[in-house]
């Protein structure tokens, strides 16, 4: 999502209602780089519109991810991040010690990039891989600390 999101452009074009709500989260997540949770966009959601439950944050980027204006990713152990890269199939590295999360293209660029040895009939359009691993600060760290 570019830095200067039209919210109002966004929302209709995925048929959603225009809210004030709604475009206090779209223009935080523009402000925001990357894999943000939901505490993350209602702060800054917040600083921009005043009073904004983060209950209402939820729903807002729960609807967010269902017209795809937003994806959801959930790390094992970590709380729910949300991304404004949609449309394509890749992936993500994790950090295991600071949690950093970031972009990882698909190996073939197609999507999906992986197919199962038997779809049980499914149409599959999505392959989620979550590598695991340390972020080059952490690594760093771990070889000061011994």
């Amino acid at each position: 999502m570019p830095e200067q999101v039209d919210g109002v452009s966004v929302l209709r074009a995925h048929h959603l209602r225009v809210t004030a709500p709604r475009l206090a989260v779209l223009g935080a997540l523009a402000e925001l780089p990357g894999h943000v949770t939901v505490d993350q966009v209602a702060e800054r959601a917040r600083a921009r519109i005043g009073a904004l439950s983060t209950q209402a944050v939820y729903d807002i980027m729960g609807a967010l991810d269902r017209a795809g204006v937003v994806r959801r990713i959930a790390p094992a152990g970590s709380p729910a991040l949300f991304e404004t890269r949609v449309g394509d199939n890749h992936h993500h590295l994790v950090c295991r010690d600071c949690g950093k999360t970031v972009d990882v293209d698909c190996v073939t660029g197609e999507a999906p990039c992986l197919t199962p040895a038997s779809a049980a009939g499914y149409e599959i359009d999505e392959a989620e891989v979550t590598f695991w691993g340390r972020c080059p600060d952490c690594t760093r760290a771990r070889r000061t600390d011994r």
